[in-house]
């Protein structure tokens, strides 16, 4: 499972066209938009940092000139910069039109858009304590400026002045597609902001927006703190065995971090399950981490959250019914593919017949492995893995340990990645060490086209650190646009455990297809070949975005590229395809757990939000969260005390630590792999990893951004409707029809 783009969506980040004016531009947007309708308003210019574009390569920022307090300030100028901008359009006596209106209203905020993607990048992937207080302080003030703009009557009516003569303006062929969806965008933002109610109504959307903005972000504070406060802390280095010399190492230093010198701490992840559980041979501290684990969110200190998020889904409840909407999920998903919560849920429901039989039939499997070792107990979440493990290695002869030793993460990246990208696209990439980076463990490359043109600038956080929050997450620091002439400048973050130093840097094969799945994320971006930064690149629907990076991890295993990258550390031996073969059998084992706590969280996601606005409210104190999830959990007809769900309520940062963000949305992973195996099933059938497919996919869907319905857009690409088969067939939840 992986997180995606970044998975905490900030408010900043749903402000339209976010950016300033380019250096050297002898009339502000507004003023261009309106250069000839005899209209000239002022806008301030802005100082500091911020208020002018990086002097770098592609516009990447400098962080050698910028310091913590240049960001307040920033904030501050680009906001009132922007009231300015959309001041000048509502106040402009010529009739609305798309160029003085919408385009105007896209050009607006560029100086806020340039701080806030450095200042949200930096609090996902290394934030301080200042930065925190900083992301406190601003993001109410984020919302209230956001509806402001979203919520100005005067500016609506002119961008429904606009809407309201599409025809004609299409009819004479004053605007292209991409105008066309821009406009559809704009209108329908400013409606689901709120635009159309009363003013009494959009004064309580306000009030409701400024609140979950200050609440979510109290989420996923909390959340991280707690996270890192309980780490498992044992006293000798024998409740750790099974683990490596070098990891144990590691837990001994953690626990002098923590003030405890001569113990051993672990440190948790963001998920349920714990990546070390497996290894683990200690029953006793396998439980009590994932019991920690589990509980790390709900213990009734600093650290729990279950108020904080009953408060957010009421909020959200109560939102939505002021749009005449019965829940959350109903009002948020207007934009997606999927379009209504029954297609999602039903779509989801469909598999849970196949994947509960299959979690009992995988647990009966793994009980009897316990009682053929002699143990006197029935396999629980903390023994699942260990056994599981043990299962897979007996019917697949596969080792971990000896998988990982052919994956050293740069040649994953540089002989593995983009090795695929040349092939598919024919990029090639160039390491470089001018560029200045947010910590020292960032690597920075240039994106060269086949034809030797630059395409833009990649920077790959790998390694886990306290300061960055869990997953992994691609943006933007730079977006594309043809309106600035801007290329992009992308980042992907992991949270890879870094090796002990002078030891080789292996990696897991999960971690191998999340750089590829976080790096098709990072083409979907640098394939961006829009007008306008809204609609450009990864700026597309929830259920739609993870689809791009998730076909991209079918290369992992493609045997050319694997020849390419695939090296043992010691030997340089090339991984053999009989090894291959069995990590791709051995991926349809363990979906009982695998994806059962996917589908588990999706489902608690829509649970949550399809709460009415009375039966939120009536969920306020930390027991009732606690029994609404437990009922959720018990309703799904799956194992869930044995599969818990990949995230419990209490630390489910997808869902409650932004203002929107997945909430009602987790599920887009499920459907986005629906797409993703459908796909994969068309480049197989028509020959695989070649250039023609790769200038065809990225032709039809990379280069499209939020510029078409998604439906179409897949259509244009496959030729077809998707299908589910290919999804519960990889799955091994439905087997392969006979030829």
């Amino acid at each position: 499972m992986k997180s995606g783009i970044l998975g905490t969506t900030t408010l900043a980040a749903l402000l339209t066209g976010c950016a300033t004016y380019q250096d050297g531009d002898t009339m502000n947007p507004i003023e261009q938009a309106n250069a000839n309708a005899d209209y000239s308003p002022e806008i301030p210019m802005g100082t500091g940092y911020f208020a002018a574009d990086s002097d770098l390569p592609f516009l990447a920022p400098d962080f050698t000139k910028i310091s913590e307090d240049d960001y307040l300030p920033a904030f501050e100028q680009g906001m009132a910069i922007q009231r300015a901008e959309v001041a000048a359009i509502t106040d402009n006596p010529a009739p609305a039109t798309f160029d003085n209106t919408i385009v105007a209203l896209e050009k607006s905020g560029r100086m806020l858009g340039r701080v806030s993607n450095v200042f949200f990048g930096l609090t996902g992937s290394n934030t301080t304590p200042r930065l925190d207080e900083i992301d406190t302080e601003i993001g109410p003030k984020l919302a209230a400026h956001n509806d402001g703009i979203n919520l100005n009557a005067a500016l609506f009516a002119r961008v429904k002045a606009v809407y309201d003569n599409r025809a004609a303006q299409s009819a004479i062929g004053t605007m292209t597609r991409e105008d066309a969806a821009l406009l559809e965008k704009t209108y329908d933002d400013m409606v689901h902001a709120g635009a159309m109610l009363s003013e009494d109504e959009r004064a309580q959307v306000m009030a409701i927006n400024g609140e979950l903005s200050r609440l979510t972000t109290e989420f996923s504070q909390t959340v991280r703190e707690g996270t890192l406060a309980n780490a498992l802390i044992v006293d000798t280095a024998e409740e750790l065995a099974g683990l490596s010399a070098s990891e144990i190492q590691q837990a001994a230093a953690l626990a002098a971090e923590k003030g405890a010198p001569g113990k051993y701490a672990l440190a948790l992840q963001n998920t349920s399950q714990q990546p070390v559980l497996p290894s683990l041979t200690n029953r006793e501290t396998r439980e009590r981490l994932f019991q920690a684990s589990l509980a790390r969110s709900d213990q009734g200190d600093e650290f729990d959250t279950r108020t904080i998020l009953a408060k957010i889904v009421a909020l959200r409840a109560q939102k939505a019914s002021l749009f005449g909407q019965p829940d959350w999920a109903t009002y948020t998903m207007y934009d997606r593919m999927a379009k209504q919560p029954s297609a999602a849920l039903g779509f989801m429901q469909q598999m849970v017949p196949a994947l509960s039989a299959t979690q009992r039939s995988e647990a009966d499997l793994l009980n009897e492995k316990i009682a053929e070792e002699g143990k006197n107990f029935t396999v629980q979440p903390w023994d699942w893995y260990l056994y599981a493990n043990k299962v897979k290695a007996e019917k697949y002869a596969l080792d971990e340990d000896a998988i990982a030793a052919y994956f050293q993460l740069e040649k994953v990246l540089e002989d593995g990645v983009f090795y695929m990208a040349n092939k598919l696209y024919g990029l090639s990439f160039e390491r470089r060490n001018d560029i200045p980076t947010y910590h020292p463990d960032v690597w920075t490359y240039t994106v060269f086209e086949a034809d030797g043109s630059e395409l833009g600038l990649f920077y790959f956080d790998p390694f886990q650190r306290p300061s960055k929050r869990g997953g992994a997450w691609m943006s933007n620091f730079v977006d594309q646009s043809h309106v600035w002439g801007t290329k992009p400048v992308i980042y992907n973050v992991l949270n890879i455990p870094k090796a002990a130093e002078g030891e080789p840097q292996l990696v897991s094969f999960d971690n191998v297809e999340t750089v590829f799945h976080e790096f098709g994320h990072a083409l979907h971006g640098f394939f961006a070949n829009q007008q306008y930064v809204s609609l450009s690149g990864t700026s597309t629907a929830r259920d739609f975005v993870e689809f791009p990076s998730q076909v991209h991890e079918m290369w992992a295993t493609d045997p050319e590229v694997l020849q390419n990258y695939a090296k043992h550390y010691q030997t340089g031996e090339t991984i053999p395809m009989a090894m291959v073969e069995k990590i791709q059998t051995a991926l349809k084992w363990n979906q009982g757990y695998e994806f059962g706590e996917i589908v588990e969280a999706a489902l608690l996601d829509m649970k949550w939000h399809s709460l009415s606005a009375e039966q939120a409210a009536a969920l306020d104190t930390p027991a009732e969260v606690d029994g609404f999830e437990r009922q959720s959990l018990s309703e799904l007809g799956l194992e869930v005390e044995l599969v818990p769900p990949r995230y419990r309520s209490s630390y489910f940062n997808h869902i409650f630590s932004s203002p929107a963000g997945y909430s009602a949305g987790y599920y887009s992973y499920l459907w986005s792999e629906m797409l993703d195996k459908d796909a994969r099933t068309w480049f197989m059938e028509n020959g695989g990893l070649t250039r023609e497919n790769g200038a065809h996919y990225r032709a039809t869907v990379l280069s499209q951004g939020g510029t078409m319905d998604y439906s179409m857009m897949y259509k244009n690409f496959a030729g077809r409707d998707p299908e589910v088969e290919p999804m519960l067939i990889s799955r091994g939840l439905m087997a392969e029809a006979a030829e």
